[in-house]
This record gives C-alpha cells, sequence and structure tokens, in this order.
C-alpha cells in the first residue's frame, strides 16, 4: 500500500479497489458542518473515492443514518460530521455521549466510520476544529474512514499479528488468522 503524508499521524491510504464512501452532516451549525464537509470530499477526493452526501438534523441523527445506508450495501466506509457546542443545560452531554456511543457500536459491528463529529465548549474552539485550511477534523474522520477500510484489518496484518503474538508466547491459540 503506497502512502502520502497528511498530517493526522498516518500516510493516507491509496486504494486499491474503488471505494465508495457515505458523508452524513449534521447542519446544525452551517457554516461549521459546511467546512467539516469540504475537509472530508478533499481528502476522499485526494484517494479517488466515490462521494455521496446526506444531511440529517442533528448529531444524534447520524449513526441511525449510517446504519440504514448500511443496509443497501452500497458503501465501503462512512464519515459522521457535526458539531456540538456546550450550552446551558445537560442536553450537550447526552448528544455527545449518545452519538460517539452510536458510532461506537456500529464501528464494532464491522462499519468502518470516521467520526468528525465535534464537541466543543465553544464557537471558536469549533471554527478552528472545523476549518478545512487549519486543523481540518473533517478531512482526518475522512482519511480515519479509509484507514480502517483499507489494510488494517487485512488476513496478512491479522496474521502478522498472530506471529507476533506466538513469537512473545502471547497467543492462546483460537487466533484471528485462525478465524479468517
Amino acid at each position: 500500500m503506497a502512502e502520502r503524508d497528511t498530517g493526522h499521524g498516518l500516510a493516507a491510504p491509496v486504494l486499491d479497489a474503488p471505494t465508495r464512501v457515505l458523508i452524513v452532516a449534521a447542519p446544525f451549525y452551517r457554516a461549521l458542518a459546511d467546512q467539516l464537509i469540504a475537509g472530508a470530499r478533499a481528502a476522499l477526493e485526494a484517494a479517488g473515492v466515490e462521494i455521496d452526501l446526506v444531511e440529517v438534523p442533528g448529531a444524534l441523527e447520524i449513526p441511525t443514518a449510517i446504519r440504514l445506508a448500511s443496509y443497501s450495501s452500497l458503501y465501503d466506509g462512512y464519515v459522521a460530521l457535526g458539531c456540538v457546542i456546550r450550552g446551558e443545560t445537560t442536553h450537550y452531554d447526552t448528544v455527545c455521549n449518545d452519538s460517539s456511543r452510536g458510532l461506537t457500536l456500529l464501528g464494532l459491528e464491522g462499519l468502518c466510520i470516521g467520526n468528525g463529529i465535534l464537541t466543543v465548549e465553544n464557537l471558536a474552539q469549533g471554527e478552528a476544529r472545523a476549518d478545512a485550511a487549519g486543523m481540518n477534523k473533517g478531512g482526518g474522520a475522512a482519511e480515519a474512514c479509509l484507514h480502517l477500510g483499507n489494510g488494517i484489518l487485512t488476513v496478512e496484518n491479522l496474521a502478522q499479528g498472530e506471529a507476533r503474538a506466538d513469537a512473545a508466547g502471547m497467543n492462546k491459540g483460537g487466533g484471528a488468522a485462525e478465524a479468517c
């Protein structure tokens, strides 16, 4: 797998097969959502990915939209984008925790999801993180999605991990390569 530098810690994967990704965005804060979408689109386009976009009312609806889209089997991955800004009530905690938990559960079920839902204290923090020319959290979420779908969980990587575990005396049987 060839690599490009992205500034997000891992080099962006170069995809070996046609890939289609759905961006699911909550435009509650339209200017921030637009920046997150721009960053995600740029990262996905740079990797040659086919992109679809759907918007939902808020961050809580993002996991449900991804689950519903997954039933179509049209997508190789998903990018969740939105922003939750702390207000005066505990609603912030509910939205942050439940949207994150929903995405995590979907990921544990095998969906490749990049989480770009910002959870911030104020608008300035959201602007800094959403800025496609700045922190570019939308682009980072898109690249996370691509990494999950391209090469992290291959039979070869699982077998290499099992071989390292064997060498370290850590493999107790029933390893990942056996399951494949």
